[in-house]
Parts: structure tokens; C-alpha cells; sequence
């Protein structure tokens, strides 16, 4: 008896099998399907030029080749908020069905954390995640005519950082750096995109910048780094001491911290794992995800894509939309006691 019951089982298990197989290849087929002669947008939650723009549409490039169907990829600027607009808009008005994802700033996922709840129209862990161009390092510095050189210079002296709106990187690092180092950091807000705020440090509006990622200089201000307007290299922020950053003069956040701070540092820089993430809205089909994954990590092997970054001095560092998942709803699952002092201390 069970011998022969073992033998229908197998029989059943190897029909189900053979449905599920067919079942994912009639999806895989229809993904394919739907992309013939659509387009496809990348919403980028940032300015035209920006950093973030550049790595928008270095992606809408090459990315089509590896889409089934060969759709037509664009790109749409969407600034403001923090890119907390793009993302609320990519939630709650975009089309689910897999013919729009988005660029934002990592801000946007981990402001609904500790901001008001009423702010926000969308739940992160709820969107769903194409993946991440890049993870890594930010960095604060000022301008090459500021008195303010270093850190220490910080910590005596009051010192103007241009920014584009709380929630973003360069107002929450600013002020989490004044409460665990005692900086004097006082953030101007109200700067469209990255490039207004170099322009404010440069024309003496600021004395610099923080929070910005080591490719937003490296894109639009490499003579910040070196050159003749060598700026004044402050902190580098990061789960990971970056040796580029180093080399350069940045000394790591973890010098300057106490040991019983570090959980709380560890849970605002973990955002910079997905520093250039790509999201969709919640209920995007898992065949239509599937695709758009899958042809952006094989857009990220490029060698034409590739060549193109190491031209633009774009740092690629890919992390899958599995991964990017996953990190964020860790990050929604910290400590009830550390969320709520990660609040107090990026906004004060």
C-alpha cells in the first residue's frame, strides 16, 4: 500500500511540477508580451543634471536591450520634498503595472521612520524594489574659501550647509553629527537639487556641504576633491571605512563617536546600501517585477554601460531588488528605543 501510494504521489507531485513550470513560462511569455511596443519611465526624483539624473539616465540607455519585447525607455524629472513627491506619486498615482519605477533618494524610504506619520502616503516596505545602482560612502566638506577646515573647526564654529529639504541626506546627516559630536552645523534649506547647493557654497551662501554621496561629487564637482578648488575634506559616512574617501582626507565617522552610539549610527547609514535606489509601486505583477530586476542587474554588466560610468566618474556598486527588500524592512524591524532616538537626533 505504500509503495503504491508513494507511486501516485510521484505521479501527482511530477503533474504539479509540470504545471508550475508551465505556468512560469506562460508568465515569463506574457511579460515578454506586454513589453512589445510600450514605454517604459524612469522617474528620477531629483533635478535635471543632478547626480542622481545622470545615473537615471545612464540606466534608460542600456537597459532596454534586456527587456523582452525591447520597449522605449525615458526618463522624468521629478524633484521635491526629498523625492518624498516622486515617491508618494510612485505609490499612489503611478501605473501598477510595470511600465514605471522610479529613482529616489534613500531619504524617502527611511524618512516615514521617524517623521510625522500623517507626511506620508506610502509605506516603504510595501513598495516593491528593482534594485540599487549603488552602495556606499557620503561625505561632508566645505568649500576651499571657508574658515571652516575640519571637523574640530566645526565643533567651534558655527557652519552653513546648504541642503535641499529635511528628510534629505544633507539635513538629517547634518544635525545626527551635531548631536553625536557636538558640530555646529546650521542647514539652509530650500536648494532645488545637488548642483544648487554647490553653487550656494560657492558663491558664499554656504560654507559646504554634507550627507552627499562620494559620486555626487565625483560627477559634479570633482575639482572639489582635487585640483585647485580642493575643498576642506570634514567626515565620511559609512557601515564600511571607504579607503577612496580616506586617501582623500576624510576622516570616518567612527573616530569621533562613543562605543554606545554605534548601533545608532549603524541604523542611519544603513540607508547608503541602496544610496541609488529604483522602486515600483505596490502591486506591480511579479512577472512585470521579475523582468524590470532582471534586466537591471544585466544592464549593470553592460560593457557599454560600464564604459559609460567610468567616463562619467559614476561609482557602480549593484545590489539586487531582493536585497534592497529585504534591507529595508530590517531597518523598519529595528529596536522601538532606537528608532525613536534616530528621530531625536536627525531632527532635533
Amino acid at each position: 500500500m505504500s509503495l503504491r501510494f508513494a507511486k501516485r504521489g510521484g505521479r501527482r507531485g511530477s503533474f504539479a511540477l509540470a504545471v508550475a513550470t508551465m505556468a512560469a513560462m506562460a508568465a515569463s511569455a506574457n511579460a515578454q508580451d506586454f513589453y512589445a511596443g510600450k514605454t517604459v519611465t524612469i522617474v528620477v526624483a531629483n533635478t535635471a543634471g543632478s547626480g542622481y539624473d545622470a545615473y537615471g539616465r545612464a540606466l534608460a540607455r542600456h537597459m532596454a536591450k534586456y527587456i523582452p519585447g525591447k520597449p522605449t525607455v525615458i526618463v522624468q524629472n521629478m524633484p521635491g520634498a526629498g523625492s518624498i513627491k516622486a515617491t508618494d506619486y510612485t505609490a499612489n498615482v503611478a501605473p501598477k503595472d510595470g511600465t514605471l519605477f522610479t529613482l529616489a533618494m534613500p531619504g524617502a524610504l527611511v524618512e516615514p521612520l521617524t517623521g510625522d506619520p500623517t507626511k506620508y502616503r506610502y509605506d516603504p516596505t510595501k513598495l516593491a524594489y528593482v534594485g540599487t545602482m549603488d552602495s556606499g560612502t557620503r561625505m561632508c566638506m566645505t568649500v576651499n574659501t571657508s574658515k571652516i577646515k575640519s571637523l574640530e573647526d566645526a565643533r567651534k564654529t558655527k557652519t552653513i550647509l546648504a541642503a535641499t529639504a529635511a528628510g534629505s541626506s544633507a539635513f538629517d546627516y547634518a544635525y545626527f553629527i551635531n548631536a553625536l559630536t557636538g558640530t555646529q552645523f546650521n542647514v539652509v534649506t530650500g536648494y532645488p537639487g545637488p548642483g544648487d547647493m554647490f553653487l550656494a557654497a560657492e558663491r558664499g551662501e554656504a560654507d559646504g556641504l554634507c550627507g552627499i554621496d562620494i559620486s555626487t561629487y565625483t560627477t559634479l564637482r570633482p575639482g572639489w576633491l582635487t585640483g585647485d578648488k580642493k575643498g576642506h575634506p570634514l567626515i565620511q559616512l559609512g557601515l564600511e571605512v571607504n579607503p577612496k574617501a580616506t586617501a582623500l582626507g576624510f576622516p570616518p565617522i567612527w573616530d569621533f563617536i562613543k562605543p554606545e552610539d554605534k548601533a545608532l549610527v549603524e541604523l542611519i547609514v544603513s540607508q547608503q546600501v541602496f544610496q541609488r535606489p529604483f522602486l515600483a509601486p505596490p502591486g506591480t505583477p511579479d512577472a512585470q517585477l521579475k523582468v524590470l530586476r532582471t534586466a537591471f542587474m544585466a544592464a549593470l554588466k553592460d560593457p557599454e554601460l560600464l564604459a559609460e560610468a567610468a567616463k562619467s566618474n559614476l561609482e557602480l556598486n549593484p545590489k539586487s531588488g531582493e536585497e534592497v527588500e529585504a534591507l529595508v524592512k530590517k531597518i523598519y524591524s529595528a529596536p522601538k528605543e532606537l528608532i525613536q532616538r534616530m528621530g531625536k537626533v536627525i531632527r532635533p
